[in-house]
């Protein structure tokens, strides 16, 4: 039913790889360090108009909307769109940034992708029927997270700069235990990617103190179908409707990180 949506990722993140003067473009939203760019806003202005075509049923509940409508979330097919993930990458041309699509149908997510336009990578995942990448030259490969425990992981992590900068120092300060307890630590700068990352076995175990649901709705499918767990850090649920902390990963490696106390 959504075979239609990668198509609509390629064609928009032609916008991304079109960019240009990037700094001319830039806002700032609520915080220094959270940004929207002209390209953020035209990316989603275009899947707005796209699904709305296909689907004028569905709701949409972009990042950079104004009137997003959570409370459909329980009753209405929704999906949620993050235009750039990892818009702080996208202006500095640092090559890794994605669009991300989640969609909801009921309240649980029931599609996912996640494009890299970079890579042209593109990994998603159907409720029930498993995850996949499917590569440049069109190659579809199921994915997979890792059977690695936390001493042999590799972690990643991300530092929620512009929700609450308070959250600085107790991140750095988790992230300095994973440092010290894993084989390495990363820190990507999107959180959709590192969510793809653990889904496909290349990262273990992944966490941020606080994130948007378009930063992780694709993601979460794309883990759970690959074999992975993702809860919030006392291990409920993530929430759809609001912001929440986030800790994925593979099997050991969550029950690991849940059992030593640091995510609390």
């Amino acid at each position: 039913m959504y075979r239609f949506i990668p198509e609509l990722m390629r064609e928009a993140a032609k916008i991304m790889l079109s960019a240009h003067d990037i700094d001319n473009s830039i806002d700032s939203k609520s915080g220094d360090a959270n940004f929207v760019t002209a390209y953020d806003v035209a990316v989603q202005n275009f899947l707005y108009k796209e699904i709305g075509e296909r689907l004028p049923d569905a709701v949409i509940i972009g990042e950079e909307s104004d009137d997003n409508h959570m409370e459909a979330l329980a009753t209405k097919v929704c999906f949620i769109i993050d235009p750039i993930d990892g818009t702080t990458n996208f202006i500095h041309n640092y090559r890794t940034s994605a669009i991300s699509v989640g969609i909801t149908d009921g309240g649980r997510v029931v599609y996912g992708a996640i494009y890299n336009p970079y890579q042209n990578l593109l990994y998603f995942a159907e409720r029930g029927k498993g995850a996949f990448v499917e590569y440049a030259n069109g190659t579809v490969t199921p994915i997979r997270v890792s059977e690695r425990g936390l001493h042999d992981a590799l972690a990643c992590f991300g530092t929620s700069p512009y929700y609450r900068e308070e959250l600085g120092d107790i991140t750095f300060e988790r992230a300095k235990w994973l440092f010290m307890n894993t084989r390495d630590i990363r820190r990507s700068g999107s959180a959709a990617l590192d969510l793809c990352t653990v889904a496909s076995g290349a990262v273990d175990i992944f966490f941020e103190y606080r994130l948007s649901p378009w930063d992780f709705a694709a993601g979460s499918l794309i883990i759970e179908e690959a074999g992975g767990v993702i809860t919030q850090f006392d291990g409920s649920p993530v929430t759809l409707d609001k912001p929440c902390s986030i800790l994925a990963g593979n099997k050991t490696c969550h029950r690991a990180a849940m059992e030593s106390g640091r995510f609390n």
